[in-house]
């Protein structure tokens, strides 16, 4: 049952993923042609950029006053969320089945 809970989980894991791929790009796009002020803080390759994905989690996105970019990042930030919750929860349900077997 748990092995079942941690595939399950990693669906879950695949469709945050999915998500994360068309909104984040989508919002630096958006923050390249209309506030390259704030995309030159994220740095050349923000897509992968630990200083970006803090910047994103973290909620510094609101910063920027557009509603059109936080309706592109909010969705983003739940979709990071969503699949660094779901990656462990997975690995805990297998460790979990792994421990009672």
């Amino acid at each position: 049952m748990f092995l079942f809970l941690a595939l399950c989980f990693v669906g879950v894991a695949i469709g945050g993923i999915c998500a994360f791929v068309i909104f984040w790009p989508l919002s630096l796009v958006h923050l390249r042609d209309r506030h390259p002020a704030s995309r030159a803080k994220l740095g050349e390759s923000a897509f992968l950029s630990p200083a970006a994905l803090c910047w994103l989690l973290g909620g510094g996105y609101r910063e920027v006053r557009d509603s059109q970019f936080t309706g592109l990042a909010t969705p983003a930030r739940i979709s990071a969320f969503v699949t660094l919750f779901a990656l462990g929860m997975s690995g805990l349900m297998l460790l979990w089945a792994i421990a009672f077997r």
